[in-house]
Formats: structure tokens, C-alpha cells, sequence
């Protein structure tokens, strides 16, 4: 995987054969989402296969969310995976909250090589952390 440089310090893409990820950074909100949402709708139309990763988001409003749920949406209308990357409570309490849980799938990020991930979790979910 190849990380494909973007003028915006907010959003990384890494892209292979198989998978592109995104990581956005920062706060999810109106401003941030009209800055990337040009660029996640290109990949939600082309991308073999589109991770969105929120690990480094401080903040998500509904503006946000909106934003998900449009991406995930297109995603899965080409028959593509789709996969959302969370570990911040208040961002996966909001999902919840909202009730897109079922539309965005937030799971938690993949263990490090060698097993030394987290335990899983005790109760919820298969693969969902717990809120």
C-alpha cells in the first residue's frame, strides 16, 4: 500500500490494488466536510475497496455523519466493501445515538502483527467495541 500525497493536512490516503484508506484528522464538522467531500465522493466511485479511518477525529457533528453515511452508501450501491475505522467513544456514542450503526458499521481497528491488539470485547456486538 502507497500513501498518495493531498495538499490537505486533514485527510491521508493509502491506496493498493485492493484497498484505499482514508484517515481523516482533526474535527469532522461542516468546514472539514466541505474540504473532503469532493475527494471521498471520487473514491466512493472508484475505490476497489474504501476504508474510512476515524481514529485521529477529535469531534464529529451531524454534518459529519451525513458525510459517512453518503460515502458508505455509494459504496455499497457498487457492491464494494466498506469500512469503518473508530476507537473514540463519543464519535461510535453519536453513531449509536443517531442509529446508523447498522448504515456506517464502525469497528475497531485491526491488532497489530503478533496478536497484541486489545482484548475483545466482552458483551455487544461481534467486532464492535462497546460504548
Amino acid at each position: 500500500m502507497h500513501l498518495i500525497r493531498r495538499g490537505d493536512p486533514h485527510l491521508a490516503v493509502r491506496s493498493s490494488e485492493h484497498l484505499t484508506t482514508v484517515e481523516l484528522f482533526g474535527e469532522l464538522d461542516l468546514v472539514l466536510v466541505q474540504r473532503v467531500r469532493p475527494e471521498l465522493d471520487v473514491l466512493a466511485r472508484e475505490a476497489p475497496a474504501l476504508t474510512v479511518d476515524l481514529r485521529h477525529v477529535t469531534f464529529c457533528d451531524a454534518s459529519g455523519l451525513g458525510l459517512l453515511v453518503r460515502c458508505a452508501q455509494r459504496v455499497r450501491d457498487r457492491g464494494v466493501e466498506w469500512r469503518l475505522v473508530c476507537d473514540q467513544p463519543m464519535i461510535l456514542r453519536l453513531v449509536r445515538f443517531a442509529g446508523l450503526d447498522d448504515v456506517l458499521r464502525p469497528s475497531p481497528p485491526a491488532p497489530p502483527p503478533g496478536g497484541g491488539g486489545p482484548p475483545a470485547p466482552r458483551s455487544g456486538r461481534p467486532g464492535r467495541l462497546p460504548v
